[in-house]
């Protein structure tokens, strides 16, 4: 059941990074379905195009554009266009990310410049950029970590580091904007079914039935549910709620659970 109204954010302009699929397109189909215009990027330019259009069509208001989140000055314009259109923005999600499993022993310096390129590089970029386009007091900015920016993990080495960094740029941001009214706060998802970092990290129904045991609650979540924890932080129950780290994980860090490791489900599972 949906708490919130049918039109709990209407009136507001999202942008939101990293959409073309997966949780970030939820949460922008999900704020769309709330009453929200909603502008979406991503660094493919087909995907993105059509996952703006797929909203569009279920009678909402979406437009999408072309950036790669490394690159500030492609995030700068794509927030620019997003004002233009649409006016001052109230809420940004910033969740692009890559990953992959690797040794340190094996991860060469590009792989791991990459994934701390696309995962804090990108978020900062997000987040910076948008800061002279926001409608303040009031905007909400939510970036997207892991459980990894807490809990080390084998072969995580780059992700680890990555996520670590977002969560303290989250509590920093919090800390320097809040006066002016903008709460920054983040997102932890655990394991979400029809992911590509799922469909990597439990690779067979086997390894996904071991990753399932060791979760308190002995199931995957859905990109829904991640989609509601960020309506509600986005929105106005929320308005006390700066610098968290909110946990959408299922026990994910509880119990054996914390102690997983990544090899153990994508390699030799």
């Amino acid at each position: 059941m949906d708490v919130f109204t049918e039109n709990a954010l209407a009136g507001k302009v999202v942008f939101v990074a990293g959409a073309s699929s997966g949780i970030n397109l939820e949460i922008a189909r999900h704020f769309a379905i709330h009453g929200a215009k909603v502008s979406i990027v991503s660094r493919d330019e087909t995907r993105i195009a059509s996952a703006a259009a797929s909203i569009a069509a279920a009678g909402y208001t979406a437009i999408g554009f072309a950036a790669d989140v490394r690159e500030f000055a492609a995030v700068d314009a794509a927030l620019q266009q997003t004002h233009a259109q649409f006016g001052p923005i109230d809420i940004v999600i910033s969740g692009a990310a890559g990953n992959f499993i690797a040794p340190a022993s094996e991860l060469s310096s590009n792989g791991f410049k990459t994934v701390v390129d696309i995962d804090l590089n990108g978020t900062f970029h997000v987040l910076r950029a948008s800061y002279r386009y926001l409608n303040r007091p009031g905007a909400s900015l939510i970036s997207i970590t892991a459980p990894q920016g807490t809990n080390p993990m084998m072969y995580q080495a780059h992700a680890c580091a990555a996520k670590a960094g977002i969560n303290m740029l989250t509590k920093c941001l919090a800390m320097e904007w809040g006066p002016e009214g903008i709460r920054v706060n983040a997102i932890s998802p655990g394991p979400i079914a029809d992911t590509e970092g799922m469909r990597r990290l439990a690779a067979t129904p086997e390894s996904e039935a071991r990753f399932k045991a060791r979760l308190a609650l002995r199931d995957y979540g859905t990109t829904k549910d991640i989609a509601d924890t960020a309506l509600f932080l986005a929105s106005d129950n929320a308005r006390y709620v700066t610098g968290a780290i909110v946990e959408c994980d299922g026990g994910c860090k509880l119990g054996d659970a914390s102690r997983m490791e990544a090899a153990e489900y994508a390699i030799g599972s």
